[in-house]
């Protein structure tokens, strides 16, 4: 067989220098689908550090309700120990 029916035609859709895309508008896809998982990654920590956060509070805040709801004088010792 000739070398040139081995290497298939010749046009602009063939691989890229990298060999991963066939295309520039699949590179650029490629490209647009990793800065939106970036950005949801990026969301999903954030969310995450502010159920942290205010699981944290709410747990202080419960500590000193239940001191103070069992009429101990001592309540201020729980809020210091808190932080």
């Amino acid at each position: 067989m000739p070398a040139a029916m081995l290497r298939g035609p010749a046009s602009e859709e063939t691989m890229s220098v990298s060999g991963r895309y066939e295309t520039e508008a699949e590179a650029a896809q490629s490209a647009d689908r990793q800065t939106l998982s970036l950005a949801g990654l990026a969301v999903t920590i954030g969310v995450l550090v502010i159920c942290v956060f205010l699981v944290r509070q709410l747990a202080q805040t419960a500590r000193i309700e239940d001191c103070l709801m069992a009429n101990r004088l001592n309540c201020d010792k729980v809020a210091a120990a808190a932080h």
